[in-house]
């Protein structure tokens, strides 16, 4: 039997403040006036910084009996607890080991859909009245689905194939550089895209093979469809079986209707599109796993609208553009933004008409607003 490892650990802080310092005598001296902005109280304790961290001990594999420990996949998360399929197809509502949860890390939630956990129950029969057991510990993820908020990494979703990006033809209005913002991101994650515009029943379909053309070009995939009359989901069902693909885009797209129409036994809720502003209503609130009929999972992820990549620097953004990519080697400076330099081979590229000059203004616009958090631009 291998002998338990002990590992330290950081965790959150959750106590009081940081104490006033020890030369308070001398800075009031310096400045009387600076009374006013000192604490009036402090908590007097020999507790520092090495109270932050705790001895986590690795017992190994657990329990011997494999009905105590098991190994599941996380089908969604609802606030402290999560839902984890076995393998025998079974659910349980599990909640989340508190050592996970306070660890210090720069994710809003240890575990998110897709996560495949290693979970210790209390009882060999999975309960879905209350939680009999814990996620032990989360395995590590072969790609995920991640963006910034609040300064903190919010993950999508985790292992998934490919990702589905859904935009629609008309109510609420296409945004491009959004769909352009998830393609970097599916790009700097090794996850393959593909491009879904949806409602394509609503405006002619000419006013679109533009835009998809450029998509096309690059090598995605794109699939015009529309869940009133039916156009491209066929194509859609082909393209989605026996992989587990993550559905995304903004509030209002149909996201829903689609899984829908592909899967009639889902019965996923949907809302109509507010008159007011031209934006969707909020109607999935949380990403689920969803498996389907034709082989493969669907991850029906909530509605976004700004999507803050995570941890990209704008040098890094010009390689995640297929189509920038490979001019970018022209450029007379290694280290060419592609906006104010002269002998940029991506500017003579757009001058004459090889690169499309909206996927130029949006790589562009992206590196040099990857902080910022208003709305995506169209």
């Amino acid at each position: 039997m291998a002998k338990p490892r002990k590992i330290r650990f950081d965790f959150r802080k959750n106590r009081s403040g940081r104490c006033r310092g020890g030369d308070l005598t001398r800075s009031l001296g310096r400045d009387p006036d600076a009374v006013a902005d000192q604490a009036t109280s402090e908590r007097l304790s020999g507790k520092g910084d090495l109270t932050r961290k705790r001895t986590v001990i690795d017992a190994g594999d657990g329990p011997a009996d494999p009905a105590l420990s098991w190994r599941g996949q996380v089908l969604h998360v609802h606030g402290l607890e999560s839902f984890v399929r076995r393998e025998d197809g079974s659910v349980a509502r599990c909640t989340t080991r508190r050592v996970l949860r306070t660890l210090v890390t720069n994710q809003r939630h240890p575990v998110v859909a897709g996560d495949w956990v290693v979970v210790r129950s209390t009882a060999s029969v999975p309960s879905t009245a209350l939680p009999d057991a814990s996620i032990h510990s989360v395995e590590t993820r072969r790609n995920e689905i991640a963006r910034s908020s609040r300064g903190r990494r919010h993950v999508i979703v985790a292992n998934v194939d490919q990702l589905l990006i859904v935009g629609s033809a008309a109510e609420p209005h296409l945004k491009p550089g959004l769909i352009d913002r998830l393609l970097v991101a599916a790009e700097s994650s090794g996850i393959q895209p593909m491009i879904c515009l949806n409602k394509a029943d609503l405006v002619p379909a000419a006013t679109l093979v533009p835009l998809a053309g450029v998509y096309a070009r690059m090598g995605y995939r794109v699939v015009l469809c529309s869940t009133v009359t039916g156009m491209g989901l066929d194509r859609l069902r082909v393209e989605l079986r026996d992989r587990v693909t993550a559905v995304v885009g903004q509030s209002g797209v149909g996201k829903s209707s689609i899984l829908n129409w592909l899967e009639p036994g889902l019965v996923l809720p949907i809302g109509a599109v507010s008159r007011d502003n031209d934006k969707g209503r909020h109607t999935t609130t949380t990403a689920r796993l969803l498996p389907h009929s034709f082989g493969g999972s669907f991850v029906d992820t909530p509605g976004v609208r700004q999507f803050q990549l995570w941890e990209i620097v704008p040098a890094e953004v010009p390689a995640a553009f297929r189509d920038l990519r490979p001019i970018a080697n022209l450029c007379r400076f290694p280290d060419c933004t592609h906006s104010h330099e002269t002998d940029c081979g991506v500017k003579h590229a757009v001058a004459d008409g090889l690169l499309d000059t909206r996927r130029w203004e949006s790589c562009c616009h992206l590196a040099a607003n990857l902080g910022d958090t208003t709305e995506d631009d169209e």
